[in-house]
């Protein structure tokens, strides 16, 4: 009679006792974030190095198996988060225009580069000193924070009103101003002051969209301008994304309806509207 003796898992080895001992190693992709939000990772570094390649965000997320939306969506979050724009259009012409990394792109992708080098050092060494469990979860437990809010726009406080309750609160975003009310309260404990960073979360169902020409007037204190990047049209919302004046992205989602009504079209102006009470702000911790 044969004995049978069960493999042991590839990465453990076997005491003199005959029990398995698991080999604990550490691993984890390498991610930039900007104010505890999410910014560039492998992913997104690799989908800004075909855009460099091909000069086509639709051919570089074919590449990558991405939708054009997927890729599209992608690049605004990093366009909205960082200084300065990393990919943008080109206008059109004898071969219909496409895309383009700019220098503050390109140096984005030579800086990741780098910390995954130091990364991988990192995690070397880690792994070395690593002892137990214990350890190990109390070295990188971490928490992350996740927003549903669609759009994620980076600026710098230019001004803030105090009322009795209330503050109003002026954001920098790349050259257009943007105005939330919030509480005295949330002022202080944000630390907001005049030349901070801050965030402005703003969900696409509370952005209105207006044309440029309508001459409405309306009760939202934020008009921002520009121009219209691309639709995508569902089975009852169309996702509208507007490029700012400033640059950054602006997403809005509005009914298959008004977006018929208002007659939107790919390059048309439009303005987004939005009620200060509807911006949230938030900033690093």
């Amino acid at each position: 009679m044969s004995d049978s003796k069960q493999a042991a898992p590839k990465d453990a080895n076997t005491s003199p006792s005959g029990q398995i001992e698991t080999s604990l190693n550490t691993s984890g992709p390498l991610r930039l974030e900007i104010g505890q939000r999410r910014f560039a990772g492998h992913g997104r570094i690799d989908l800004l190095r075909r855009i460099g390649e091909t000069g086509s965000i639709s051919r570089a997320a074919k590449a990558m198996g991405m939708s054009y939306k997927q890729a599209w969506d992608a690049v605004d979050a990093m366009n909205n988060l960082a200084e300065h724009p990393l990919v943008r259009r080109q206008a059109g012409g004898r071969h219909g225009g496409g895309t383009e990394l700019t220098d503050a792109g390109r140096r984005l992708i030579q800086v990741f580069e780098a910390a995954e080098r130091e990364h991988r050092r990192f995690l070397e060494r880690l792994s070395q000193s690593v002892q137990d469990f214990d350890h190990f979860h109390n070295l990188l437990g971490a928490m992350n924070m996740k927003v549903s809010a669609r759009n994620n726009l980076r600026g710098i406080v230019s001004e803030i009103k105090s009322g009795a309750v209330n503050s109003e609160v002026t954001l920098d975003i790349k050259g257009t101003p943007l105005v939330a009310i919030i509480t005295n309260e949330s002022v202080t404990t944000l630390g907001l002051a005049v030349g901070r960073e801050a965030f402005a979360l703003i969900k696409a169902s509370f952005v209105m969209l207006a044309t440029e020409d309508g001459g409405l007037r309306t009760s939202a204190r934020n008009r921002l301008c520009g121009a219209i990047e691309r639709l995508t049209t569902g089975a009852v919302n169309t996702e509208v994304v507007l490029a700012m004046d400033g640059g950054s992205r602006l997403t809005a989602m509005i009914t298959n309806e008004s977006a018929r009504e208002l007659e939107l079209a790919d390059g048309a102006r439009a303005c987004a509207l939005i009620k200060a009470p509807h911006v949230i702000l938030a900033v690093r911790d």
